[in-house]
């Protein structure tokens, strides 16, 4: 009797411990926002110069983001921190040759140097790229792997307004993978305050053993490791370019590289998870 006990008390335990939700981290981890901006930057700019404006561009919004959330700050919409951080970066000594190329940057209806024509705001334009961007090709594949096959709840849990996101899923060709889309307009905090992903985890009936975070970013993944989540980090060349790999590799359950093809090894790391120990 006390052996069917104690067999019935570790099944039931195995069961409490299964992963039920995957909560997704959304620009970088799915979705190549790269492309989109350098592509919607004014093209009278050299691509290299537009790629690297694009990556100060992003990390600048980051700091900006980071710099709210400290300060217990509201959600913003996120077009408006996007134009705020370009025109600063834009106002930086070393961009003050590509600073005349963005058309109506001061009111101006100016043509670009060369000649050319751009329709509307180049700022406007360059702001409303992060409403459409495309998935890492690894990602819908994984996406439907861990739903069809493992039968998982998948969430979106990302910093930015519920109407980019709607944006992003359409555009992305990920509409209907996700059973939700938690932005930080929605819950009305940013990561990585505890808040965020303590709201989300309610809302879906969810305790942080049952729950996965995946993102691309190690500070997002920091916090959700200290609420109890396991933790799996993907790598993207366009994030987390002054994170030391070595120790975010340390800090998480999982660490899917380059040489994992991005998610193509969420399936099996999620598996490994619900493995009896």
């Amino acid at each position: 009797m006390a052996e069917a006990h104690a067999s019935a008390k570790a099944r039931l335990g195995a069961q409490t411990k299964r992963t039920k939700a995957i909560f997704f981290d959304f620009m970088g981890t799915c979705l190549d926002w790269h492309s989109g901006v350098v592509k919607a930057l004014p093209a009278t700019i050299p691509e290299t110069t537009r790629s690297k404006l694009a990556l100060d561009w992003r990390e600048e919004f980051f700091s900006e983001l980071h710099a709210r959330s400290q300060q217990n700050l509201p959600p913003e919409d996120i077009d408006v921190t996007h134009r705020r951080t370009l025109l600063r970066i834009l106002s930086w000594e070393a961009y003050q040759e590509q600073r005349q190329h963005f058309v109506g940057i001061d009111g101006s209806t100016n043509a670009p140097p060369d000649g050319g024509t751009v329709t509307g705001s180049s700022i406007e334009v360059a702001v409303q790229a992060w409403h459409n961007m495309a998935s890492w090709p690894d990602v819908l594949p994984a996406l439907t792997a861990l739903k069809t096959d493992l039968g998982l709840e998948l969430f979106v849990l990302a910093n930015g307004t519920t109407r980019l996101q709607l944006d992003l899923v359409r555009s992305s060709g990920l509409e209907g993978a996700f059973s939700m889309l938690f932005s930080s307009e929605l819950l009305g905090v940013y990561k990585p305050a505890p808040e965020a992903y303590e709201k989300a985890m309610s809302l879906v009936r969810v305790r942080p053993e049952e729950a996965v975070m995946v993102a691309a970013h190690a500070y997002d993944l920091r916090a959700a490791k200290r609420l109890g989540f396991k933790t799996i980090y993907v790598y993207r060349w366009t994030d987390d370019r002054s994170e030391n790999m070595d120790v975010v590799r340390r800090e998480n359950d999982v660490f899917l590289g380059e040489s994992d093809n991005g998610m193509q090894g969420l399936r099996s790391a999620i598996e490994a998870f619900d493995q009896p120990a």
